[in-house]
């Protein structure tokens, strides 16, 4: 485009003159350019002599002869609808223009206003106009050319609003102040339009007081009185820049003056939409309330709000509500509220509700979009529900949905969160043949479904098939593959595709470091860790961190892998972080797993000298170690030094205690403890008394504990099966059978059900009374229950039987063996073969026994 000079015939348009308070004068330099976006160019021109410009316009006119049939009305309508109808080109609007500057016939202002308003409104198409404001503004300023002549009426207040209009579209609200002082220096009388558009302006320029300012108290100074739309378009701004107390404000001052003013449905719908964008939900409830006492009924956009904002806070029963309201007020739902229903329904997994809102969506006669399908989609995928989500998927198909990208990626994510690889290649086979590339990412959902599991051959075909279809890999790719090799220990691979990503030009980030570090940290490459870390710090990327540190050191630890953990603490330490406690409890903890307590110690010592106060972990660390290991006295003095510090014992630390104590057989000190625990106000749980009971009961004072059991049940204390199953067996010890009857009897009215551990201390305990029968039955309850019993409990069983000369019982229960998940202890194994030998007692009774195990009988 050449340059063009915006100017009228006898004044310029971007005259800073133009401009009065309150509104700032924008600055613009004589023949100075601005340049706008979509490639708009408006430039500052000085004013010229009338006679010059008619004078110029008469000898540019007198070289073209005018086409006689060419009529610029009729021309201008044609152009308007097919600016409308989306098939006018930037070059046919051009086009037009030439012609008209060649003709003799003037435009009538109504046609050009008309011309530019479709403009201003065009929808962009890759085929027609792209940007209509920004090509509106530029046949305009052709018309203010010198060389336009007198074919073109004066331009009025109808025809700068419109061009305001567009400059606010074309994102250069600026520019449409500028036309407004333009307006103010000719003289022209302002309209309501001319208002209206003058605050979209100062709100699209950030210039929101100053909006205000004009609709409270400049407008009437310019003749005109504010309407709703006036108010609308400044509660909007106000709510757009979180201001949404200000906007009610403005709102209540709308309800006060009333007339045309008073507030309607948009101008509630906004300031409502506002609180709840900033989280103000009780506001905009107690809005919407007042809405309708104020008898303004609201519409299908406002309920869509309401029901969004409930949506998005879970509040799924509220919504279901105000839906029903909506319908009962004659509000007819339309596709946003059920797509919002939907997608809350979906995002809480409650996919039947969700399934029941697209039933009677489509009983309305609304078809759900994309989007809406996608959202139902990835629910049923993010809840494990893959083989619903493809049906799904094929229903969307079938009533003419086509899948879209991200329709393809969220039911190939949930094949692969759930190993269905056969049905996850199954369908990326199908996209090429549905017109749908596959992208990055969906070449790396592959890979990561591979990879996770650790199926890295698998994983590499398909990274080596991506690139051959030209699709490149991405940081996250490469994260992924390189993430999997530095997990297995395969380090000269991962730094092979860690080189292959940097020679791309693909910028490792911090994830990608980070995997790589924590492979060398975990398989002893301290040295190469060490080079990676100081590479990230050299090119300004955030090195990990000592979180991140701590969590190695915690998994060396755990694994038993101490003095590794140690090595990485020392890196930590040399690259200049400063551990923290949890640092330092994850390497105590260390120490204490592998028993060696006087290492342990000296971590405890160092904290201190670095600075790093010992909290109620690491002393609960030390002591749960010096209790394990034996070492009572040790922990006491621990315990006694914790004190002394300030450090206050807490539920975990009399746990400790109490379990170490009872496990040296130390009772009486045990007693003692509880009862300091009791007087220092620490709070005493289920699992406290579980440790009690369970030591009185091993420490042979079952008695106690039956009596501090029953004491507990007089306080309504709620047990857990655990302890239930150590009383029901001190009971039995004690020869209180039938109190062990009457205590399995009630565990199902107490809320909780027998496990394993239950039926198995019954069955036990009867066989050692003699009971078989009733023995028997009781494993045939637990089997009814759905209970699988494991091998440990049925070996024990079949062991007693056979001591019992209950040879065919115990031939019952060895046919339960299967090899696989019951296994045959060494045990039972060697009393079978002491029994059945051919010096046995029990040799004939042999063939009591499963085929399988009458073998034995060759052994002896």
């Amino acid at each position: 485009m050449s340059r063009i000079r915006l100017c009228r015939r006898s004044s310029c348009f971007l005259c800073p003159s133009s401009f009065t308070s309150p509104i700032q004068r924008p600055c613009f330099r004589r023949s100075s350019y601005i340049q706008p976006k979509s490639g708009l160019r408006l430039r500052h021109c000085s004013t010229t002599p009338m006679s010059r410009v008619r004078l110029h316009r008469r000898l540019l006119s007198s070289t073209s002869p005018p086409s006689p049939s060419w009529s610029p009305r009729d021309a201008f309508a044609a152009a308007t609808e097919r600016v409308r109808a989306g098939t006018l080109s930037r070059d046919d609007a051009h086009h037009m223009f030439d012609e008209l500057f060649r003709q003799a016939t003037p435009v009538p202002g109504r046609s050009l206003n008309g011309f530019l308003a479709a403009l201003a409104r065009a929808t962009s198409s890759s085929a027609c106009i792209t940007d209509g404001p920004a090509l509106a503004l530029a046949l305009f300023n052709r018309v203010c050319r010198e060389e336009a002549g007198t074919q073109v009426a004066v331009p009025n207040f109808c025809t700068y609003s419109i061009l305001m209009d567009c400059c606010c579209r074309a994102r250069r609200p600026d520019l449409g102040l500028a036309l407004f002082g333009c307006i103010l220096r000719t003289g022209l009388k302002m309209d309501q339009i001319t208002a209206n558009t003058l605050l979209k302006c100062l709100c699209y320029a950030n210039r929101t007081e100053e909006a205000v300012n004009v609709l409270l108290h400049r407008m009437s100074e310019l003749g005109c009185v504010p309407n709703a739309v006036s108010y609308s378009i400044v509660l909007k701004a106000l709510c757009d820049n979180s201001m949404s107390q200000r906007a009610l404000d403005l709102l209540q001052m709308m309800a006060k003056q009333g007339g045309a003013c008073s507030p309607d449905v948009v101008a509630y719908s906004t300031v409502i939409h506002g609180f709840f964008n900033e989280g103000e939900t009780g506001k905009a409830c107690s809005l919407f309330h007042e809405m309708t006492r104020q008898g303004v009924k609201p519409d299908v956009v406002t309920y869509n709000l309401i029901i969004d904002a409930l949506c998005k806070a879970r509040a799924m029963d509220k919504a279901e509500l105000v839906l029903r309201q909506m319908t009962t007020d004659g509000a007819q739902p339309d596709t946003v509220t059920y797509s919002c229903m939907i997608h809350g329904y979906a995002t809480l997994g409650r996919l039947k509700e969700a399934a029941k809102m697209f039933r009677e969506m489509k009983k309305r006669g609304l078809i759900p979009n994309i989007v809406t399908c996608n959202s139902f989609l990835a629910s049923l995928c993010k809840h494990g529900r893959s083989k619903e989500a493809a049906e799904f998927f094929d229903s969307m198909t079938a009533k003419g949905h086509k899948p879209d990208i991200f329709s393809y990626c969220t039911l190939l994510h949930g094949y692969a969160s759930e190993g269905c690889f056969a049905d996850m290649i199954g369908l990326f086979n199908s996209m090429k043949s549905n017109g749908i590339a596959a992208n990055c990412h969906v070449f790396t959902i592959l890979i990561h479904a591979y990879a996770k599991r650790g199926m890295v051959d698998d994983a590499m075909l398909i990274f080596t098939e991506m690139q051959q279809q030209g699709v490149s890999p991405d940081v996250v790719t490469y994260s992924t593959v390189i993430s999997t090799f530095s997990r297995m220990g395969r380090l000269t691979d991962a730094m092979e595709k860690f080189n292959q990503m940097v020679a791309r030009g693909i910028q490792p980030n911090t994830a990608v470091y980070s995997s790589i570090i924590q492979g060398f940290c975990m398989h002893g490459g301290l040295v190469k860790a060490k080079e990676l870390v100081s590479e990230m710090i050299n090119k300004g990327i955030p090195r990990p961190d000592i979180v991140f540190f701590s969590s190695v050191i915690n998994s060396l630890c755990k694994d038993g892998r101490v003095m590794d953990a140690h090595d990485i603490f020392d890196l930590v330490t040399d690259i200049g972080e400063r551990p923290g406690v949890i640092t330092f409890n994850s390497l105590i903890d260390g120490y204490c797993l592998v028993g060696k307590m006087d290492k342990a110690f000296k971590i405890l010592d160092a904290m201190e000298v670095v600075g790093v106060e010992p909290d109620i972990v690491t002393y609960n660390t030390l002591l749960d170690g010096y209790f394990k290991n034996g070492r009572i006295n040790d922990g006491l003095t621990l315990f006694r030094e914790m004190q002394r510090k300030g450090v206050k014992p807490n539920t975990v630390t009399y746990g400790i205690m109490l379990a170490g104590l009872f496990r040296a057989g130390r009772t009486v000190a045990a007693r003692k403890k509880f009862h300091e625990m009791i007087e220092s106000g620490t709070t005493v749980t289920v699992s406290i008394y579980g440790i009690i009971l369970g030591g009185l009961c091993r420490n042979n004072c079952a008695d106690e504990a039956i009596i501090l059991f029953q004491k507990l049940g007089t306080m309504n204390v709620k047990f857990s099966i655990t302890i239930l199953n150590t009383m029901i067996n001190a009971m039995h010890k004690v020869q209180r059978k039938e109190e062990a009857k009457e205590l399995f009897a009630t565990i199902s009215a107490s809320g909780l059900l027998p496990n394993e551990s239950t039926y198995g201390v019954m069955i036990i305990n009867l066989l050692k009374d003699g009971g078989v029968e009733d023995a028997s039955n009781m494993f045939s309850s637990m089997e009814k229950s759905g209970i699988v019993p494991g091998s440990r409990l049925l070996n024990r069983i079949i062991r007693m039987l056979l001591e019992k000369g209950e040879i065919a019982k115990a031939g019952n229960y060895l046919s339960k063996v299967d090899g696989k998940r019951i296994l045959l202890e060494a045990s039972t194994t060697s009393l079978m073969l002491s029994l059945f030998s051919r010096k046995g007692k029990y040799q004939e009774d042999i063939k009591l026994l499963p085929a399988k195990y009458q073998f034995f009988n060759g052994f002896g």
